[in-house]
């Protein structure tokens, strides 16, 4: 598989694309840290299996279990899934831990984790949590991109209740993971994750309930046919 550019991943020529005939849907998440990405997708996972034929696949969310199928998909150790969060490792740290044969560097693992993303939305009924994702598939006209975003202090309730978190460490998590998703999309797709034109849908979660916001996004899916 061919993969191009410094720092820039290349979507493959080898994907099919939408308009042959078939009826394969996927979405992608991108979110805020605490937006509530992950009851969004099951809630959208619900509505759209509502809709889908007896014989297709099941609805499945890939949020923080996208690392075990990566590893699964490409024969590696459990181990390694410490070394793919989004951005987490430091650079120095991941080139002195492939030096002495540790661990593959970020690099490769950014390649695998974008093949298998690229291997589900091509199987279809599937929703896809981070991990660039949006970008990865921006070329599929059958994906669609949805970003969730909304109020800092609504953020913070919303992971101390989910984590049982005081405040100051809700605050802290919250701000470690959304500069880390930016540089994961700056560092190797060179996309910036806040720009609304990478999204068919944006969504504030303070004004627009869970449930509602499920429902916009599969209505907005399902009448473009």
């Amino acid at each position: 598989m061919d993969w191009s550019g410094a720092g820039l991943l290349s979507t493959p020529n080898w994907i099919p694309w939408a308009g042959d005939g078939d009826r394969r849907r996927a979405v992608t998440i991108s979110r805020q840290t605490g937006s509530g990405a992950h009851r969004v997708a099951e809630k959208l996972a619900a509505c759209l299996q509502a809709h889908n034929p007896k014989d297709a696949p099941p609805w499945t969310v890939f949020d923080r279990n996208l690392v075990e199928k990566v590893l699964d998909d490409h024969n590696l150790p459990q181990r390694l899934a410490q070394f793919m969060p989004e951005d987490h490792v430091s650079e120095i740290k991941d080139t002195m831990d492939e030096l002495f044969g540790l661990h593959p560097s970020s690099w490769t693992l950014v390649q695998q984790t974008t093949d298998t993303i690229l291997h589900l939305v091509e199987l279809g009924n599937v929703i896809v949590i981070g991990r660039g994702a949006t970008i990865i598939t921006s070329k599929l006209d059958y994906v669609f991109h949805v970003r969730l975003v909304g109020s800092l202090e609504r953020r913070i309730a919303h992971v101390q209740e989910l984590h049982e978190l005081k405040r100051a460490d809700a605050l802290r998590l919250i701000r470690r993971e959304d500069r880390g998703r930016q540089r994961y999309l700056k560092k190797n797709f060179k996309a910036d994750i806040t720009d609304p034109l990478l999204y068919h849908l944006q969504i504030n979660t303070d004004l627009i309930p869970y449930d509602e916001a499920a429902r916009i996004i599969a209505d907005t899916m399902l009448a473009q046919g």
